[in-house]
């Protein structure tokens, strides 16, 4: 469970600065979901943070003073401490510090950016002062290997010659206990002596016995003196030593602690001028959109209850730099700036590609049919718990719909008829001869998919089962596309597109998803197919994780991130792409894609960059070498390229879309009614078409009847299955209407696939196969 804090400036108990040693300020804590932020008083002193509830006026003052609070007195009140010296400090957002020792985790919130760098710069210090002083107490604290070879050497020959030393003391030791003994047995032997003439002869042996006992003695002090010499000769250098890399930690604490600081008032001065970003000479598009996201941003830094998804940064695997070519004047620039980086080539501008991919063949498209450009506003209902439960009320669990208030007005299978809005890349990427510049192509296809997700936070309709979608834009589009509801437990959908310019797209797709918390994961499972009929190329891929975040509090938000990879089957060529995961302290642009296109061999022969949600662009590998090694040790390697060409940029939304779901051009039209439609198409639900007009009450009850009649229809089929048991007859249960399961000849899966039927009957006007499912 999370825990949050918040710092407040009090005006009684003045914090002192963040160099000293004790460090105390209010801070709000999360405790839990109920309760939400609380006021605590933190006190930091000696390498331990500890909160209380409350502060006693009167210890403030004492401890203003110098004085500390009695052990009776910090027990009685203090309700946690964490110890910094096994402590993981990290920050999530502008306000936010996260602390973990072992298995607790203190979640703190400051008021301001100011406040937060206060407290996680004496954090930061205190750490490693209690980290020193826990290695000044450890006895082999001084053991460090050094990193010269001369140094190694020095300490290696030091220790050999306190090795000796030693041995030295150990056998004068061995000497004085022998030669101690025996003088002992004669001193005891004199005792007992009666005649003088042998006391003589004794006393003798006495002083000879001493004599030797005194030369001993006296090599063992000289053995001890020169021992003493060279340690405290070598003490002395290693306390220097140790004295000057102290000195130099210092030294690079302040000046981290000072670059924290003019990082933060460049962010501050960034946010205060969002309309730099803008002055650009862009396509205004680009602008708009560019503005959009520094907008969305902005407002997510304002907003204290946002919490952002810290993902942990993961660098490319590879560098480009763009070569220099003095006769086509093209300018050194880097790839990997995505989005922002360089000048490119335009949308229009197809010199980059071969003639073959560029070539329309001499077919004039047909203009397109005039379709709607909008749909009623989306009404401002709130979202709190108490419209979501009113609803619920009485009734049983297994019978509570989820509302519409969660929902757009589009089922999924029309989400997956959305993927085909940039298909002209596909119609492009059939006219390619080079297969690994079609495969640039297909990369940019796959990452589109994405664009309209950005703003799209809520949900589509979940499909009935035996629902289906079509989109005819045979005279348009040049294509057709139908997609089929064919399960429910688990939700699976599939979907065929076949285009007279010469592709031919199918996928089954089935909706995993993993509810962690703060953020909601969906992971499509299932493999996307495309094959061009000229060339024989069919590629396969898979969509990577769409994460939501702040399901429980804050403004809901988007990330995709995960790796995909595109392979020809026919040419074994591959596109590796990345989608980077968003972290606020990333220096990379959000929502980052990286790529490269290999041939069978794992040569390299294009880069891609750019981002999900705005544009991709292309750059033609000239030459490949091993660079140095990454943060975590890993070999990178250096691309060098050519210029980069656009291969994708978004379409600017239309406008008032933030009103209208945040709906692309497409999405509008895909829920406006036609005629001769299937008799199970999503166009004809009615409470999604309730819900499109505004009608929010109505659509729920709506969507409440429809899924109690699916739910009589599973019953029945369940009664039927366990009759046919009981008569041992075969029962077939279910079956698709326009798909059936087939095992994929390239890849081995099994997966449903068109088995034909829909457009003949559509040109017959024949549905009376279709189930009544609304």
């Amino acid at each position: 469970m999370s825990e949050q804090g918040k710092v407040s400036a009090s005006a009684s108990t003045a914090a002192p600065t963040p160099g000293s040693d004790t460090y105390k300020g209010w801070l709000f804590k999360w405790t839990n979901y109920l309760k939400g932020y609380q006021r605590r008083w933190f006190v930091l002193s000696n390498g331990l943070l500890s909160y209380y509830r409350s502060v006693d006026l009167c210890f403030v003052k004492i401890c203003a003073q110098g004085t500390d609070r009695t052990q009776a007195e910090m027990a009685h009140t203090c309700r946690g401490t964490i110890n910094l010296a096994t402590a993981h400090i990290d920050t999530e957002d502008a306000c936010n510090i996260v602390l973990s020792s072992g298995g607790r985790t203190y979640h703190l919130k400051a008021s301001t950016e100011v406040e937060r760098q206060r407290w996680v710069t004496a954090l930061e210090l205190a750490k490693a002062k209690a980290i020193r002083m826990m290695n000044d107490q450890s006895d082999d604290s001084g053991d460090e290997e050094p990193t010269s070879q001369g140094g190694r050497s020095e300490l290696q020959g030091t220790l050999k010659i306190l090795v000796s030393k030693l041995d030295d003391l150990s056998t004068c030791n061995d000497l004085i206990a022998k030669h101690g003994a025996a003088l002992q047995r004669s001193l005891s032997e004199l005792e007992g002596l009666k005649v003088p003439v042998e006391g003589g002869e004794k006393i003798k042996a006495v002083n000879e016995r001493a004599t030797l006992f005194r030369i001993t003695s006296n090599a063992m002090i000289n053995a001890c003196r020169d021992f003493l010499e060279l340690a405290e000769t070598h003490s002395r250098r290693w306390q220097r030593a140790l004295q000057y890399e102290r000195e130099q930690r210092t030294h690079l604490e302040e000046t981290i602690e000072q670059l924290a600081k003019q990082h933060n008032s460049l962010e501050r001065a960034w946010r205060e001028a969002p309309t730099l970003a803008s002055a650009a000479p862009r396509a205004p598009a680009a602008s708009k959109g560019r503005s959009e996201r520094l907008h969305k941003e902005e407002a997510s830094d304002e907003d204290e209850d946002t919490e952002f998804f810290d993902a942990m940064e993961d660098s490319p695997a590879f560098i480009t730099v763009t070569s220099t070519d003095s006769t086509e004047h093209r300018r050194s620039q880097s790839n990997l700036s995505g989005a922002g980086g360089g000048q490119s080539t335009d949308w229009n501008q197809d010199d980059y590609m071969s003639p073959s991919c560029n070539d329309v063949s001499g077919k004039k498209l047909q203009p397109r049919r005039q379709r709607r450009t909008q749909v009623p506003d989306k009404p401002n209902y709130s979202l709190n718990l108490w419209s979501i439960m009113k609803n619920c009320i009485g009734k049983e669990l297994s019978k509570i719909p989820m509302p519409v208030n969660f929902n757009e007005p589009l089922s999924m299978l029309q989400r997956l008829t959305e993927d085909l809005e940039y298909h002209e890349l596909l119609d492009k990427a059939a006219r390619c001869d080079s297969s690994l510049e079609q495969m640039c192509l297909v990369a940019a296809f796959s990452i589109s998919s994405y664009s309209t997700t950005v703003h799209r936070t809520a949900k589509p309709f979940n499909p009935l089962l035996g629902e289906t979608y079509e989109l005819d834009g045979r005279e348009e589009f040049g294509y057709r596309s139908l997609c089929e509801q064919v399960s429910h437990h688990p939700p699976a959908a599939a979907h065929h597109v076949i285009s007279q310019r010469g592709w031919t797209l199918w996928q089954e797709i089935t909706i995993a998803s993993k509810f962690r918390g703060k953020y909601l994961s969906i992971m499509p499972l299932g493999a996307i197919h495309l094959q061009f009929h000229s060339s024989g190329n069919q590629y396969v891929w898979r969509k990577v994780t769409s994460t939501v975040h702040n399901i429980i509090v804050g403004k809901l938000w988007i990330d995709q991130s995960g790796d995909i990879e595109i392979v020809n089957h026919k040419t074994k060529e591959t596109c590796q792409l990345k989608f980077s995961p968003y972290s606020y302290f990333s220096r990379d642009v959000p929502r980052k894609v990286t790529g490269v296109v290999a041939d069978s061999g794992g040569q390299a022969h294009y880069v891609l960059s750019g981002t999900w949600d705005d544009k991709i662009e292309s750059a033609k590998v000239v030459h490949s070498s091993r660079g140095g090694s990454g943060s975590e040790g890993k070999q990178k390697t250096v691309y060098q390229t050519l210029s980069p060409k656009l291969l994708w940029k978004k379409y600017p939304l239309p406008e008032n879309a933030e009103n209208m779901y945040y709906f692309s051009a497409l999405a509008l039209t895909l829920n406006e009614q036609e005629d001769g439609v299937g008799l199970t198409d999503s166009r004809l639900r009615p409470d999604q078409k309730l819900m499109e007009e505004g009608r929010w009450d109505e659509a729920n009850s709506e969507k409440q009847r429809l899924e109690e009649k699916q739910r009589a229809v599973r019953r029945r089929r369940e009664a039927e299955a366990s009759d046919a048991v009981d008569e041992g007859k075969e029962y077939e249960g279910y079956q698709p209407l326009w798909f059936h399961q087939r095992r994929d000849s390239v890849t081995g899966d099994t997966n449903f696939v068109y088995k034909g039927g829909y457009w003949e009957a559509k040109e017959r006007q024949d549905w009376s196969m279709c189930p009544n499912i609304f």
